[in-house]
This record gives C-alpha cells, structure tokens and sequence, in this order.
C-alpha cells in the first residue's frame, strides 16, 4: 500500500509541469519563471495543479514594485495552456504557452504596451532562445540575479 500511494504522488507532481520545492502543496508545484513585457525584464515563480490550472507572480528586475499576477490552465493532452495577467501599473496580457516537458515550457503574449514573452522552469541559458530581448540588449546572470544590459557589455552591471 506505501508504494502504491508513493507511486501516486510522485506520477502526480511529475505530471503538474513544475519542478517542486518544499513549499509547493502536495498535489501542485512551482517553478522559476523568466519573461520580457513590453522590453522589460520580470522574474517571479508560478505555481501549477494536477487539474492543469494555476497562477502566475512576477515582479520587473528593474522596479520591484512593478509586479504582476494571473493565472492560466493547460492541457496534458495538447501541451499548450493558456492565461491572463495583470500587472500593477494597469499593463496586462493574455498569454499562451507550449510545454517542453513536464516540468518546462515557453510562451508569448500581448501586452497594451508591448509584447511578452516568457519561459518556465529553464535556466537564463536555457530561456534565451525563447525570449524576445529588445534591441541591443542581451540577458546575462550575475550569481542568482538576472540582468537586461547592453549586447556590447562584456560583463554585468553592478
């Protein structure tokens, strides 16, 4: 009966489509998300279910008091979801996405300012080529932050 029950829960988290930390309940998961709105770089987690449905909280790395929350529902089935967002300065977005894996994925979207785009559960490296960085710039890590600065600069900014 314990291993039934163990083989349960670990089919259920796998099949949630984020990587688990402690803190994620026990039928839902979370996972890091990187996105540009409008040429601006937001980092934030979203949380998602068994059942597919889920939400979304990010915040600008530039102004941290710029955030933004939504939610979203996907399919196992098609590999694809979908969601809104709401951001605090009155932005806000309907989005689309495509799994990778269970645990990753990528997505775009519209914003009234501008265009979104986004990854889920992928490191800076991995995401770069499924983010849409404005003109002239380019995404670079600094230990855990992330940082939009110009393509010319050899090093990031401190």
């Amino acid at each position: 009966m314990q291993k039934t029950l163990t083989t349960i829960l670990a089919v259920s988290i796998s099949l949630s489509g984020f990587a688990t930390p402690a803190s994620a309940g026990l039928l839902s998961a979370t996972g890091k998300v990187i996105a540009i709105l409008a040429g601006e770089l937001f980092v934030g987690e979203a949380e998602g279910h068994l059942s597919g449905a889920g939400t979304l909280s990010i915040h600008s790395q530039k102004r941290p008091a710029l955030t933004c929350s939504g939610d979203f529902t996907s399919s196992s089935v098609t590999k694809q979801g979908a969601g809104k967002l709401h951001c605090s300065d009155g932005n806000a977005s309907t989005f689309q996405f495509q799994r990778l894996s269970v645990r990753s994925g990528h997505g775009t979207g519209t914003l009234k300012k501008g265009s979104m785009s986004f990854s889920y559960g992928l490191s800076a490296d991995e995401a770069r080529p499924y983010l849409k960085l404005p003109k002239g710039k380019k995404l670079v890590q600094d230990g855990e932050k992330l940082e939009l600065v110009d393509a010319a600069a050899t090093a990031p900014r401190k």
